[in-house]
């Protein structure tokens, strides 16, 4: 079953990164896993140049509680891949993001797409918390 971004969503990060030879498997591709770190990287890549460090100290923040990918076609090294980070359907303490990966070389070619529901959370009482308004104001 393949899952379908959602139309409506808001672009809210790019980046490049490159493809390792460390990140192939036996098969000669990069390995299914790593899909899930390259979301990742953009995601906090977003955090972080929102000036918010994902910080447990600090008392509140982001958890993810799903994630998927739709593999799309197989990326190889050498080469370096286009991150398009997105955001959607903000709630009261949730927001899902939305992730797609294109080769540099390749631009408008979808690799992959995924996405993952972050929920603002309370570090210590491990329970869900309302959107803060300042961040509330970056995925509306």
């Amino acid at each position: 079953m393949r899952f379908v971004l959602p139309e409506e969503k808001k672009l809210v990060h790019e980046m490049v990164i490159p493809i390792r030879w460390g990140d192939m498997d036996a098969m000669g591709h990069v390995n299914n896993t790593l899909y899930l770190r390259f979301f990742e990287i953009a995601r906090l890549d977003w955090m972080y140049g929102l000036g918010r460090r994902v910080d447990p100290a600090a008392g509140e923040g982001p958890v993810i509680v799903n994630a998927f990918v739709n593999f799309l076609r197989q990326l190889e090294f050498p080469g370096d891949i286009r991150l398009h980070h997105y955001v959607a359907n903000p709630g009261r303490t949730s927001v899902d993001t939305f992730v797609t990966i294109q080769r540099t070389d390749e631009p408008g070619v979808l690799y992959a797409e995924g996405g993952a529901k972050m929920v603002w959370t309370d570090y210590a009482a491990r329970q869900s918390r309302p959107l803060p308004d300042w961040f509330r104001a970056i995925v509306t």
